[in-house]
């Protein structure tokens, strides 16, 4: 019996551990007078590509700062 639970315990705990978990973040930009301009939240790739591209705002590309990341 030990030697049935022992693995399925090992494998569950695996399971759980390794499942990539979202990682989300509130987003926002400063605009021309300093003011910061809140975008919403964003997860995994669509956070990555704003922080990287930044925010396109009337032709003008802007910095975008997400919280915690």
């Amino acid at each position: 019996m030990k030697r049935l639970i022992f693995p399925l315990v090992v494998f569950c705990a695996f399971s759980v551990y390794s499942c990539k978990k979202s990682e989300c973040h509130e987003c926002h930009y400063d605009d021309a007078s300093g003011a910061e301009v809140e975008l919403g939240t964003y997860c995994d790739d669509e956070l990555e590509s704003l922080e990287a591209n930044g925010y396109n705002d009337n032709g003008t590309v802007r910095t975008v700062h997400c919280h915690g990341h």
